[in-house]
């Protein structure tokens, strides 16, 4: 069986499976929130940019379950890097969301364009963890380069890395080293959902007829199986969707037992095609744009 939860370099628990709002629209996260937080998630994965903060604390505040209950994970847009900016933002976030600190926050790029930017905003995620108001502190899309210059110049290595994997792009390199600092390695694009609906070669994970015939042989869906393979090679997920039952479905993975050779299957499936943006793409002047007050 699955693990249910990780340690992080810091000592933190996290729940292993977590639920994420990306691309939820705002009048939907509520509602698909409080449905995860009723079938048993207890991970919620969001970010600023996202912009449903706002509803994912509402749901938050009506499930009836208390705060050490849940873990409760943001992630800080580029706009707002910078020393006093991150600090700033950190409120933003926490106001949002209704609570008063945060499990674990990110930084969303590592904006390569402006690096010390970066760096400023990592101290001030460093401050916000010295003083209690995280539990834990990490990254997002940091390629090799960018994670060793943050660890050589910073106090704090992060605990977690969150970063585009699943079968099809797997960053074998990324995720070694990332192991080797000791970071945790999150998923997002778990079941490739990126890949759903690109016109190139290479087609969807969900009909990838490798994972289709472990998916049948354990009388599972190709989603679940790819969640239950991050799962054993001891990465965290962060699935998402705004359908009842596609929610309940991802979170019933942790009777899933592959065996040694359909994990190396699954290993042997990567293509090495990146389907989201390019982490070095994604600069102030593209991609900057306010975020607002809580």
């Amino acid at each position: 069986m699955s693990t249910s939860s990780f340690l992080l370099n810091n000592g933190v628990e996290i729940p292993s499976l977590g639920f994420g709002v990306f691309q939820s629209a705002p009048e939907e996260t509520a509602a698909a929130v409080t449905e995860a937080l009723r079938v048993g998630y207890r991970h919620i994965d969001t970010a600023a940019a996202y912009g449903n903060e706002r509803e994912v604390g509402q749901a938050i505040s009506t499930s009836g379950l208390s705060r050490e209950e849940l873990f409760i994970e943001t992630k800080v847009w580029i706009s707002d890097y910078g020393y006093d900016e991150t600090l700033h933002a950190f409120d933003k976030s926490a106001g949002k969301l209704g609570v008063e600190y945060l499990d674990l926050v990110i930084l969303h790029q590592p904006l390569p364009t402006n690096f010390r930017k970066t760096l400023a905003a990592y101290a001030a995620l460093e401050k916000l963890y010295a003083d209690g108001k995280v539990r834990a502190i990490g990254v997002s899309n940091f390629m090799p380069e960018h994670l060793q210059h943050l660890i050589n110049v910073t106090n704090v290595v992060p605990t977690a890395n969150q970063i585009e994997i699943h079968p099809y792009f797997q960053q074998k390199d990324l995720l070694a080293l990332d192991t080797d600092h000791g970071i945790l390695n999150q998923a997002w694009s778990p079941i490739g959902g990126i890949t759903f609906y690109y016109e190139g070669d290479g087609g969807s994970t969900l009909d990838d007829p490798t994972i289709g015939a472990i998916a049948q042989a354990h009388g599972k869906t190709p989603a679940q199986v790819m969640l239950a393979w991050h799962l054993a090679r001891g990465r965290s997920v962060i699935p998402k969707s705004v359908k009842a039952q596609r929610i309940a479905e991802n979170f019933d993975v942790f009777d899933i037992n592959l065996t040694p050779d359909e994990l190396s299957r699954m290993d042997d499936l990567d293509k090495g095609v990146r389907r989201g943006p390019e982490p070095v793409s994604l600069t102030l002047e593209s991609h900057g744009m306010p975020i607002p007050e809580a």
